[in-house]
């Protein structure tokens, strides 16, 4: 039964999907006329045009090249048709991210002032900051939603280290935690911890402290007896010392901060927050409660209700309360109340969004083409590409180490090392030791360039400096994740721009984003392949020609000698082989894991997966990766 499923699925029509079914789900798309003509006319160029299947395309090369090149010729053959994106023209909800208030109108202590002004470099508020501080400085509970990159995490410290340093007996070491903060991931404790050292420069006597996976619990056990005032942690790891450290106490608790709450809760901590809200119950009543997030869900709103005591809702997107500054209010017409009816998010103001559609088998040299780009054409570009897995950030990163890097690192003679600048690749992602997350967080935050491949552990919270792309190579599962990714950009108000690279049966993903207030302009698949032409590492042996004069012939020429370096890669040993096909089973493993709600657009049943294989530098596709064999895998998982 299993061969005979293979040869209908061989014998289909060699599209992304099946076409009778797909067809009717793009040909809805909403049309209108001037939001295309705007996309033509910012994007040059037609992909249908350029790189339609033409019948007297010329090999690559001749001598070397030309056999690899045979093998990968069907690279621009049997895809499916990229459909026109009609988007429909939906007005972002966009709010403001700075204030014309500075901090010295707060009343906090001169040389917290002092230490923000020199050491953070900052002298005017942002929106959040200039709405939530006075409000946490009266003492009250509070529920503060704003977007990502907007400065939440000062929002919430600066109040803190303004009551603790203004307390009449001073705080000692050893009386223990005085305000607990928790956030989900190991990334954002150390990035939480060095913001409130550095706050803490003139209060020697305040001491922080980090608790996370990963570290040695005997040491955190002993600082932990030592004492720290303000505890940063992860719900997961302060549980543990709950259970089985003598030496916890909350009695002098005055400050419960849950920042990122809504990745709290996606990371499945619902039970261990619970743990430590009781915990903390049982010997501190009286406390100041604050909850942040850049959304809010079902299980955020839950969360509120049970942590927090009559709390400020505060929302940027309320133009209301802003009326102080009418510039920035012509974005600003969606209330907090209807935003959240409409499942809407708050953008940056200087954050430009595009998508891509890019067929299968095309991803891997598409992606490839745009890193070379903004990794050795263009200057000061540092880039965070999104992946769905562990496995796919590591493949992709061992790949592009040993084909983009080393392949650019053979220069031309004469060629001076500082005209060829080097791509440098770095990876994060879950189930990398905790030492060398740490390690690779740190020489991404210093780095003026770089590009950093990850899951999303990197894309919530983390303020990772002068980001200026941010790529989604898998579509988000949710809008709410993919505003946090994008999040990683733009930040207090910098510029930055985002890139979703979608397959053609997932072109209806946009509308889904369109639903909630995400507008997004595309960019034509030829435009980013044209880099290649910019670069005569992926040139065959033909003669020079000059870039503006380069037809679609070259273009196809480049990127197939670009797809044959990754299959020669790919196909260099047994071992290199079970690595692709172990990356594209774990692609697989998580289309199957997309929401129910998004199952008509990324189903696993509309992949070719011969197509799929070859973006991952597969010249087959596996025999044993049908659907079946997926669900049965997962099946005994689950067993």
């Amino acid at each position: 039964t299993q061969q005979a499923k293979a040869t209908k699925r061989k014998h289909q029509a060699p599209s992304e999907a099946p076409p009778a079914k797909r067809k009717k789900e793009t040909s809805f798309l909403p049309a209108k006329k001037s939001s295309a003509e705007k996309t033509q006319r910012a994007f040059r160029g037609n992909a249908q045009n350029t790189f339609s299947p033409k019948k007297n395309w010329v090999n690559t090369g001749d001598g070397k090249q030309e056999k690899p090149c045979i093998k990968t010729s069907s690279l621009f053959k049997n895809n499916p048709d990229i459909p026109e994106l009609h988007r429909p023209v939906v007005q972002q909800v966009r709010e403001q991210v700075f204030a014309p208030e500075t901090f010295q109108e707060l009343g906090l202590h001169p040389h917290l002032i002092s230490t923000i002004n020199t050491v953070l470099k900052m002298s005017t508020m942002t929106s959040v900051q200039k709405r939530s501080i006075p409000v946490l400085l009266e003492g009250r509970d509070a529920l503060v939603r704003s977007q990502t990159g907007s400065g939440k995490t000062l929002a919430y410290f600066i109040p803190v280290v303004q009551s603790l340093q203004a307390m009449k007996s001073k705080i000692q070491r050893s009386d223990g935690p005085y305000a607990l903060i928790l956030v989900p991931t190991r990334e954002l404790a150390l990035q939480s911890f060095d913001t409130v050292q550095k706050l803490l420069k003139p209060f020697t006597w305040i001491v922080p402290g980090v608790l996370m996976g990963g570290e040695k619990r005997k040491s955190e056990k002993a600082r932990l007896r030592k004492g720290i005032n303000i505890l940063i942690s992860t719900p997961g790891r302060l549980v543990d010392h709950i259970k089985s450290t003598k030496n916890i106490h909350f009695r002098r608790m005055q400050w419960l901060i849950l920042d990122e709450a809504d990745r709290i809760l996606d990371l499945g901590f619902e039970k261990d927050v619970t743990v430590i809200l009781n915990a903390v119950n049982a010997q501190c009543q009286k406390r100041q409660n604050v909850l942040l997030s850049a959304t809010l869900s079902e299980g955020v709103t839950r969360l509120a209700d049970i942590s927090l005591h009559s709390p400020v809702s505060i929302s940027v997107l309320d133009k209301s309360h802003d009326q102080s500054d009418p510039r920035g209010q012509v974005s600003q017409e969606v209330t907090p109340q209807a935003a959240d009816k409409l499942g809407s998010f708050a953008i940056p103001e200087s954050l430009d969004q595009h998508v891509v559609l890019v067929p299968s088998k095309l991803r891997l040299v598409c992606l490839a083409a745009f890193l070379l780009q903004k990794g050795k054409l263009e200057q000061d570009q540092k880039v965070i590409v999104f992946f769905s897995s562990c496995e796919l950030v590591e493949f992709h990163y061992h790949l592009f180490q040993q084909t983009l890097r080393n392949r650019l690192q053979t220069r031309a003679p004469g060629q001076s090392a500082s005209a060829s600048p080097q791509l440098a690749f770095l990876r994060l992602h879950g189930d990398m030791v905790q030492e060398e997350r740490t390690a690779v967080f740190q020489e991404f935050s210093r780095s003026g360039t770089g590009i950093l491949l990850c899951t999303d552990v990197a894309a919530r919270g983390l303020d990772l400096p002068q980001v200026t792309w941010i790529v989604q190579y898998s579509a988000p599962s949710s809008p709410a994740e993919y505003i946090h990714r994008i999040g990683r950009t733009a930040r207090i108000g910098c510029r930055g721009s985002s890139l979703l690279i979608l397959a053609p049966s997932e072109a209806e993903y946009v509308n889904s984003l369109a639903a909630h207030k995400i507008n997004i302009s595309e960019v034509k698949m030829e435009d980013i392949l044209s880099i290649l032409t910019r670069d005569d590492c992926f040139k065959g042996r033909r003669r020079n020609q000059k870039s503006h004069a380069v037809g679609p012939q070259e273009i196809r020429a480049r990127a197939t000698v670009l797809q044959t370096v990754f299959e020669d890669y790919v196909h260099s040993s047994q071992r290199t082989v079970s690595w692709a096909k172990k990356a594209l089973q774990s692609f697989i493993r998580a289309y199957a894991a997309y929401p129910r709600e998004l199952k008509h657009i990324f189903h696993v049943r509309s992949l070719h997966l011969g197509h799929v294989a070859k973006s991952f530098g597969l010249r087959d596709a596996p025999r044993n990766l049908s659907v079946a064999t997926v669900k049965r895998r997962k099946a005994n998982l689950k067993r």
